[in-house]
């Protein structure tokens, strides 16, 4: 009788669990479809990163005219603080000579500078100049003293692969909102991981993170690792136009999360592989001037 109770008892409150909106059924709701891009290129692993390094080996030095947008920021407290965009011009030349500086009204507010082993950044509105080598030895608890110049140079243009760097590629697809046209874009991606191995172990140490659309094939997002395995630089590349014999982004955003910074460059103008002198990479510090030395 136990047994016919139950069936009782299912049976009555069946109807009751339809009557309440509930359904046993599956449904089917209708989503966005996204727009697929007209062209998506096939590449094997090493073509992709052949291109890559071809692109690479052709450009020796790169003069460019941007404007600097720079955000300090402190997400713990959830604010951000949004310096005055000024124009500027960066100069590079391999292997890594940068020179960087920034302008109000044809007036420096900054002058940075590097040969690769040590930098100078002058700061003529604080009448102080800041000086040190590229490598840190210890992490300042002030994260403005632990940014180096070298970011400029990885982020202004995607090094190749070194020799004793090793990598993987895989596919992948991103979904994103086109917000003016109020609809989805299905963008195709290749993902190419490069690692190295730490010295006298085996373990594989990340070195940085490509990601490029298969649409064009070129770099859209670059992440950069430090020594310690620590994220410490993201790049995100936008908009890429023809400057003269070469294809660059009209937006690069830098961001340093350890820091707590993020620099967005509009492009503006940029030329390739001019004749760059030693002494267009030196910062002349006046007399005067307070010097900060930075291990």
């Amino acid at each position: 009788m136990k047994p016919r109770c139950r069936c009782v008892s299912a049976a009555l409150s069946l109807p009751l669990f339809l009557l309440s909106g509930c359904s046993l059924l599956p449904t089917t709701r209708k989503l966005p479809i996204p727009k697929e891009p007209i062209i998506t290129q096939t590449v094997a692993p090493e073509e992709l990163v052949a291109q890559l390094n071809q692109r690479w080996a052709a450009l020796d030095a790169l003069t460019a005219t941007v404007e600097i947008q720079a955000t300090l920021l402190k997400t713990k407290e959830g604010l951000a603080k949004d310096f005055p965009s000024c124009r500027g011009y960066i100069v590079m030349r391999k292997p890594q000579m940068l020179r960087v500086v920034g302008q109000y009204f044809g007036v420096r507010v900054f002058d940075m500078a590097s040969d690769g082993k040590n930098f100078t950044l002058l700061v003529p509105p604080r009448n102080k100049a800041i000086t040190g080598s590229n490598s840190m030895k210890a992490r300042s608890p002030n994260g403005l003293e632990n940014l180096r110049p070298g970011f400029f140079f990885d982020a202004m243009a995607v090094p190749g692969l070194d020799p004793d760097d090793m990598f993987s590629v895989t596919a992948d697809s991103e979904t994103v909102e086109d917000a003016s046209k109020k609809h989805l874009l299905l963008t195709p991606e290749y993902i190419l991981n490069v690692v190295r191995h730490k010295k006298g172990t085996q373990e594989l140490a990340p070195v940085r993170v490509v990601t490029f659309h298969r649409d064009d094939l070129m770099p859209y997002q670059q992440d950069l690792y430090d020594d310690e395995g620590n994220l410490e630089t993201l790049v995100f590349y936008e908009h890429y136009q023809e400057f003269g014999n070469g294809k660059y982004p009209a937006k690069v955003t830098i961001k340093r999360p350890m820091e707590g910074i993020q620099i967005i460059l509009t492009v503006e103008k940029v030329a390739e592989n001019m004749t760059l002198k030693d002494d267009q990479f030196q910062v002349k510090i006046p007399e005067g001037t307070q010097i900060q030395n930075l291990e």
